[in-house]
């Protein structure tokens, strides 16, 4: 996808991304999900506890997951 240093090549619910996020909750907040509403997410299908994700570093090629309930009937 590209040759930039500190760019890593991720895949975000599965559609290929560029980002130069670090870790989990920058990636989050540069792809404008709100971190206060209901989601989870999963590193290479890991379940990642909200509190890990400042901590949670990426890798060029990890998978990430976000998922958020849905209501109704």
């Amino acid at each position: 996808m590209n040759d930039l240093p500190g760019i890593r090549e991720l895949s975000l619910n599965g559609q290929r991304i560029a980002s130069a996020a670090a870790n989990l909750q920058a990636l989050l907040l540069a792809q404008g999900f709100d971190l206060k509403s209901a989601m989870a997410c999963a590193v290479n299908r890991r379940f990642v506890p909200r509190g890990e994700w400042p901590v949670r570093a990426l890798q060029h090629g990890d998978r990430i997951d976000v998922v958020s309930p849905i209501t109704g009937g």
